[in-house]
């Protein structure tokens, strides 16, 4: 029997949680400030949406807009605050002024995290080597999944990278789980699911009237179909 593929929504709160939830998702992705890409929400906000929906939530370790990690400590604290509160899954991943993951910084974080299950961005996506990035974080604790589009440009850019990683699961550094997002399109998933792809990830296909306003969970449920077929 094939396990069925996860459907991840981006949530800013509890309406979009209900709703995503109402429509078939799997698991959320928590953020605030998406004119930002996405940054850490308010931990008032994750216990709010903890409290009204019973899937998965994944929460964004991000404070400020861009790829860098910034003020470490903060996110370490936050992390701990998140934690306290219940948390215990999250998203996040930094790049060091070389284009390669910023050893560092994740390490302190996973750290902190002790064995919750994360995942690591589309910071992914503008590294300057995919396949290097994926060796040096391949035995941190925690990582199970990759978010990316296969390109800095979106999936229409991306598509035959995320084929060739698909095609690539099992091997070193290529265990963890595509999550494939960032200009995902209804069309792109025959094709994904084709090679093994098993999880998708949705923000503004989610929202037909845009990002001012919630979560449709009618829109939820057409990408649960497709992502069934």
């Amino acid at each position: 029997m094939s396990t069925r593929a996860v459907l991840e929504v981006i949530a800013l709160g509890v309406e979009d949680a209900l709703a995503a939830q109402a429509g078939g998702a799997d698991r959320l992705e928590l953020v605030t400030d998406i004119a930002a890409d996405g940054l850490t929400p308010p931990v008032e906000t994750f216990a709010g949406i903890r409290a009204a929906v019973g899937i998965s939530l994944r929460v964004m370790l991000r404070l400020r807009d861009g790829f860098a990690a910034g003020d470490l400590e903060a996110l370490v604290r936050t992390a701990g605050e998140l934690r306290a509160a219940g948390a215990d899954e999250f998203v996040f991943g930094f790049l060091g002024e070389d284009g390669g993951p910023d050893l560092g910084a994740v390490e302190r974080l996973v750290a902190e995290l002790d064995g919750c299950r994360w995942t690591f961005h589309r910071a992914i996506d503008r590294a300057t080597d995919r396949d290097a990035l994926r060796k040096q974080l391949a035995e941190l604790p925690g990582l199970d999944t990759y978010l990316t589009a296969g390109s800095r440009d979106g999936v229409d850019d991306g598509l035959p990278t995320l084929i060739t990683e698909a095609v690539r699961h099992g091997e070193p550094g290529y265990t963890q789980r595509l999550l494939v997002g960032g200009g995902l399109r209804l069309e792109h998933v025959p094709r994904l699911r084709a090679v093994g792809v098993d999880a998708f990830h949705i923000g503004g296909a989610a929202r037909p009237h845009g990002w001012t306003a919630p979560v449709s969970a009618e829109a939820v449920r057409v990408w649960r179909t497709a992502v069934d077929a």
